[in-house]
């Protein structure tokens, strides 16, 4: 009579945690989906698994490429194999100790008809603790060279124009971009007196106070359609300069599904490029 009863109380609860999960995956999920921390996303991002290729379109006509690659850092170094196990023992890929993370960029776009296509490449890197350290942004159409560089420790950014040869390069400190007018005059564009407020949003003039962009992100769990399948996947969106929207759609591993910019500039995964999706 005890084992009927033990077996009947396994099996309600196996009902009911079945009858929970089927709850959870196909009930009409909360609109906008379920808030999640952005810093998990975030990692989930840096530690992606595999690259995603992304095209570059505005509306529907196509301007190029992508390719974004997470990279994890890890010191080789830093830890002997555990007690009693061998190097060939430990599981193949394991990571030691992070040292930080590396986001390669490649692509290639094209801004007009014209058969010239500007090619793109740079990289951002993160320490452990995922705070941004260094970022280089490298543009070249040949001859022609537009390069960025900027590194967190010495609070410094470096730009390089002109010929890829004989470059013309300058060296901002980050205290100086809070003020775009010093900025414009050390790239030799002096501006007369009250003209600057007309060329640029009031956030980027009313002093360093007003600088700070306010960007916020807002993570959620949600579903996304891929033709008529639905797979769950992260929502993340941010408001720059309180007007314009950046929209993002990522895997539960970290891969870039969708990437909604101002302008109706859209990039989208190659898996997804010849599958209907929508929200």
């Amino acid at each position: 009579m005890l084992k009927r009863a033990w077996f009947l109380l396994v099996a309600l609860f196996w009902v009911a945690m079945n009858v929970l999960l089927w709850r959870a995956e196909m009930m009409t999920p909360p609109p906008g989906g379920s808030p999640v921390s952005a810093d998990l996303v975030w990692e989930r991002v840096l530690t992606a698994p595999d690259e995603s290729s992304l095209e570059i379109r505005r509306q529907d006509r196509k301007l190029g490429w992508i390719r974004w690659t997470p990279r994890v850092e890890e010191d080789p170094d830093a830890a002997s194999p555990a007690a009693g196990r061998s190097e060939e023992e430990l599981p193949e890929g394991r990571v030691r100790r992070v040292t930080g993370y590396t986001i390669l960029l490649d692509g290639s776009l094209a801004v007009s008809e014209e058969p010239q296509r500007y090619r793109f490449n740079g990289q951002l890197e993160f320490d452990a603790d995922r705070q941004w350290r260094g970022l280089r942004l490298r543009v070249t159409q040949r001859p022609m060279l537009w390069e960025v560089q900027a590194d967190a420790q010495e609070e410094a950014l470096t730009l390089r124009l002109g010929d890829e040869n004989q470059p013309w390069e300058q060296r901002f400190r980050f205290s100086e971009l809070s003020r775009p007018e010093a900025l414009l005059a050390g790239l030799g564009v002096p501006l007369p007196p009250g003209l600057l407020p007309l060329l640029l949003p009031p956030e980027l003039t009313a002093g360093p106070r007003r600088l700070a962009l306010g960007l916020h992100w807002d993570a959620r769990s949600d579903w996304f359609y891929l033709g008529s399948a639905r797979v769950r996947v992260f929502r993340v969106s941010a408001r720059l300069l309180d007007r314009y929207e950046v929209r993002l759609v990522l895997s539960r591993v970290g891969e870039i599904l969708r990437l909604e910019l101002p302008s109706q500039i859209t990039l989208v995964n190659d898996a997804l490029a010849h599958f209907p999706t929508h929200d």
